[in-house]
């Protein structure tokens, strides 16, 4: 792996394989083009070509505005459907509405991964710049 495919990189697919686990459990039908990189955390593979920054950047910036109005628009009932999680503990109910709170507990400590990984390495650590162009 070359430049800026580091442990981070892994890191940052893996954040954009949760946006996009969001989406479907919210009805939404794309498909993370670069899944087969990161599903459920796999690690990085020195032997593969993997996508540039750019790339993930395109399809992360393609499924954030759809989750973002999908979740504007769910009701009450679409987010307590069951969503089975086998995970079989009584007092947490296996639904949509947990799901994407772990999503978002999920992509949180990513973050905070990706900005320790970097500090690591002696990079700028993470910013939060805002874009007011973005709705999302």
């Amino acid at each position: 792996m070359k430049g800026e495919q580091t442990t981070s990189f892994g890191w940052l697919g893996i954040f954009f394989d949760m946006r996009y686990a969001m989406g479907s459990v919210l009805g939404l039908n794309e498909e993370f083009e670069f899944k087969d990189f990161f599903f459920q955390g796999k690690a990085l593979d020195e032997n593969l070509e993997y996508p540039s920054l750019q790339q993930l950047k395109n399809s992360f910036h393609k499924i954030s505005p759809l989750v973002y109005q999908k979740l504007l628009e769910a009701s009450d009932e679409d987010l307590t459907k069951a969503f089975p999680m086998g995970m079989n503990i009584e007092f947490f109910p296996e639904n949509t509405l947990n799901f994407i709170g772990m999503c978002i507990g999920r992509e949180d400590y990513l973050c905070g991964q990706i900005g320790l990984m970097r500090r690591i390495l002696n990079y700028e650590g993470m910013k939060y710049d805002f874009d007011e162009n973005m709705k999302y």
